[in-house]
C-alpha cells in the first residue's frame, strides 16, 4: 500500500506497463496520466492516504466529482476507464486488495477499432531475410509464435518448455486470473519454433538451466521491453511504416481469423478473453464478413428485367 505523495510514482509504473504491452503513443500515455492526475487530485483533497482508499461504496463520490466539473460525458468516460485499467493493474501488482471499479457502471462512450497490420505486412514482417544468428532465429521464432498463437507479450516471455507441444502443434499458456488455455501454434510457427529450439538455443544457454522457451545470451528470460525493441527494429526492416506493438500483432491474429471465417467464440477462447463482450471489439470485421457473404451468396441479390411489350417488369 503506498501514500499520496508516491502516487505519481505507481502512475509511472502502470504507464511503463502500457506502453510496453500495448505499444502507446506518446500523446495517448499523457493523456491517460492527466485523468489519472484526477484521480490523485480527489484522493488528496479527500485526505485519502493511498489508492486503497477508494472503496466500491466510495468510489460513487470520485465519479460525482468529475461530473461536478462539468466534464463531457465523452471525458467522464475516458476518466473512469484509464482509473479502471490504472486499478487492475494496481491489482495486479498486489498493491490494492480489491478493484474499487469492479461494479461500477462505465457511461456509454465511442468505441475505438483496434490497430492491424494487413496480412502483407505480416508476410513481410514474418518472411525477411532469414538469420543465422542464434538471437535471429530466437527473434524471429518469438514474432512467428506471438502472431499465430495472439499471445500477450507477458505469456510469450513466460512460455516454458514443458507448455509447448511441438508434435502435435500447440502451447499451453497462463493468462490472467491465472487461468490456463491450449492454443494451436499452425505449421508455419510450429516449424520454426522446433528450428530455434533444436538449433539456436543451446548457442544461447550454454549449458545453462531454463525452464523458459525465449532465452538471451545471460540464460535469462526474454523480457517484455526486449521483446517490444525487437519487434520495432524487425518492423522497420520489413518496411512497415505504422506504429506496431505486441499488442497490434495479437488484433491482427484475431482480426485475420475472423476475416478467414472464424467464429467470434473460438477467438474468444483462443485470446483468452473471459467475456464475450471484451472480443466483441472485433465484431466490424465479423459484420464485414457477413455482408461480403451475403453480397455473394444471397440468392435474391440481382434484379433482372423481363420485358413484354414495350414494358420493362423488374423481377426479383
Amino acid at each position: 500500500m503506498t501514500d499520496v505523495a508516491s502516487i505519481d510514482v505507481l502512475i509511472d509504473r502502470y504507464l511503463t506497463d502500457l506502453r510496453i504491452e500495448r505499444g502507446l503513443a506518446i500523446n495517448t500515455l499523457d493523456a491517460y496520466r492527466h485523468d489519472l492526475h484526477k484521480l490523485q487530485a480527489y484522493l488528496g483533497a479527500g485526505g485519502l492516504r493511498d489508492p486503497g482508499d477508494l472503496t466500491r461504496r466510495t468510489v460513487g463520490r470520485f465519479v460525482d466529482a468529475l461530473r461536478r466539473r462539468n466534464l463531457s460525458p465523452a471525458s467522464v468516460a475516458r476518466t473512469i476507464a484509464g482509473v479502471r485499467g490504472f486499478y487492475q493493474f494496481l491489482l495486479r501488482e498486489r498493491l490494492v486488495r480489491e478493484d474499487p471499479m469492479q461494479s461500477l457502471e462505465t457511461p456509454r462512450k465511442w468505441s475505438r477499432l483496434p490497430k492491424t497490420l494487413t496480412e502483407r505486412e505480416i508476410v513481410d514482417l514474418l518472411e525477411q531475410p532469414k538469420g543465422t544468428r542464434a538471437e535471429e532465429r530466437r527473434d524471429a521464432a518469438m514474432i512467428e509464435v506471438m502472431y499465430a498463437t495472439g499471445l500477450r507479450v507477458s505469456e510469450l516471455v513466460n512460455l516454458e518448455l514443458s507448455h509447448v507441444n511441438l508434435s502435435i502443434g500447440y502451447v499451453l499458456t497462463t493468462g490472467k486470473g491465472a487461468k490456463q488455455r491450449i492454443v494451436p501454434i499452425g505449421d508455419a510457427a510450429r516449424r520454426k519454433l522446433e528450428s530455434y529450439l533444436t538449433e539456436a538455443r543451446s548457442a544461447l544457454i550454454k549449458g545453462r538451466e531454463s525452464r523458459h522457451v525465449f532465452v538471451t545470451r545471460r540464460g535469462g528470460k526474454m523480457t517484455r521491453q526486449a521483446f517490444w525493441s525487437l519487434l520495432q527494429a524487425r518492423a522497420r526492416k520489413a518496411g512497415i511504416a505504422k506504429a506496431i506493438s505486441p499488442h497490434v500483432l495479437r488484433h491482427s491474429f484475431a482480426t485475420h481469423l475472423l476475416e478467414h471465417g472464424a467464429d467470434l467464440r473460438s477467438v474468444q477462447a483462443m485470446l483468452g478473453h473471459t467475456k464475450i463482450s471484451t472480443t466483441q471489439i472485433y465484431t466490424h470485421v465479423e459484420q464485414a464478413r457477413l455482408k461480403r457473404l451475403h453480397t455473394e451468396f444471397f440468392p435474391r441479390k440481382t434484379r433482372r428485367k423481363t420485358r413484354i411489350g414495350n414494358a420493362a417488369i423488374v423481377r426479383g
